[in-house]
């Protein structure tokens, strides 16, 4: 495969928060947001999905998240208002002058797509990976989740998902405190706008992925999706060739 060289920029959001964007490819623009804990290089640059994508003639547009990667990591409250994510999502659009793109997220990144596109964000095409129908419409089993995790740092037993996650969080030296604030910011999308969102779009999750709910029921939720099972659970499935090329192939 190429070897695309990352461009790594910043701007400041609508708040004057410090966001980085890394940015690889040319031709259309496609914005990819990470999921939660983690960061760009983590979920899309680092396992090849992002110079996947790139190959098809992509320019692949990836920004940290506020509290994450090479963001600003602020400890105000104010800073973590709900939907914040997604005004940050819609001020690097705006910032970037991007009319005709395709949107897509992981996790907590694909929530933020969700709320983009209720708030409107209007995409050519869109990508939901990791992500399942009540992790949308029911945001707060996940925020109590993620709360015991962050709450209870050194405590959790050894080989329990609380400590798996911990684990990852010490691999991308997060700051628990911010991220604590990114809870704040979560804001439920009705099942009436999912059912609205009509562009073509992929429901990819790893096969022993349930964290956010059934992906099948997303998909069959959305008015013009496709559905991809691609192996691993929802740590897992990040790491393998998979998640990109289903991705490339549906792009």
């Amino acid at each position: 495969m190429a070897d695309f060289p990352i461009d790594t920029q910043y701007f400041d959001s609508f708040d004057g928060t410090r966001i980085a964007w890394h940015e690889l490819g040319e031709g259309r623009a496609l914005v990819l947001i990470h999921g939660y804990f983690s960061d760009a290089n983590t979920n899309w640059i680092r396992y090849g999905h992002a110079a996947a994508i790139a190959a098809k003639g992509y320019r692949v547009i990836m920004p940290d998240l506020r509290a994450h990667g090479q963001s600003a990591r602020p400890h105000d409250d104010a800073a973590y208002l709900p939907d914040t994510l997604t005004r940050d999502g819609h001020a690097l659009v705006e910032h970037l002058g991007l009319t005709d793109y395709d949107l897509g997220g992981y996790s907590l990144g694909a929530r933020t797509v969700s709320r983009m596109l209720a708030t409107g964000a209007q995409p050519g095409r869109i990508i939901f990976a990791g992500m399942g129908l009540d992790g949308l419409t029911d945001t707060h089993r996940r925020v109590d989740h993620f709360t015991n995790i962050l709450t209870n740092l050194g405590r959790h037993e050894r080989g329990s998902p609380e400590w798996l996650a911990e684990a990852f969080l010490k691999t991308t030296k997060g700051d628990s405190v911010a991220l604590l604030g990114i809870l704040k910011t979560f804001v439920d999308t009705p099942l009436a706008a999912i059912r609205g969102f009509d562009q073509p779009a992929l429901v990819v999750a790893g096969v022993e992925d349930f964290d956010n709910g059934s992906a099948r029921d997303l998909a069959d939720a959305l008015p013009n999706a496709t559905y991809s099972e691609i192996p691993g659970g929802h740590m897992s499935c990040v790491a393998k060739p998979e998640l990109g090329q289903a991705i490339a192939a549906f792009l």
